[in-house]
């Protein structure tokens, strides 16, 4: 009786898990997770990002000086995206929206920031594309965090 019944707690966690890892696949398959992303995304994404970002955020993802200081404006400068920064803080949906609507409007409550949206700028799959890139700049530790976070949210 024993054996049977840790069998079928076996069997029913081992399809749980399988259930399990095919939802989150399919929730996150639209998101910027660089599990997937080929060389040649992550090189599109580095163009990319030298075009559109780094004016702002460096050419080296190093974010403005003192980024974490407001600026005279009341605004806060660029952060930067390397692993000294707090992007990989953020779950890879709310990276995405912020590309794409601009962090006012995903922060919300009058907030102002000179980060713009780049929606007519970017498509969604050229936005994935730079998010890849910056993921893949950082430290193992900050993209295991940062994938745990995405899981999570």
């Amino acid at each position: 009786m024993k054996k049977a019944l840790r069998n079928t707690v076996g069997i029913g966690l081992v399809v749980g898990g399988v259930i399990l890892a095919v939802f989150a696949g399919w929730r996150y398959a639209g998101t910027a997770s660089t599990a997937g992303a080929s060389a040649d995304i992550i090189a599109q994404g580095r163009q990319i990002y030298a075009d559109q970002c780094a004016a702002c955020h460096g050419a080296e993802l190093e974010g403005q000086p003192d980024w974490r200081s407001p600026l005279p404006s009341g605004r806060l400068p660029a952060p930067p995206h390397d692993a000294s920064g707090h992007t990989w803080h953020h779950p890879d949906d709310v990276l995405f929206r912020i590309v794409k609507e601009g962090t006012a409007a995903v922060v919300g409550g009058g907030y102002e920031s000179d980060m713009p949206g780049f929606a007519d700028v970017l498509s969604d799959s050229e936005i994935r594309a730079v998010l890849d890139y910056i993921k893949s700049t950082w430290p193992e530790r900050e993209r295991r965090y940062q994938e745990r976070v995405s899981e999570a949210n």
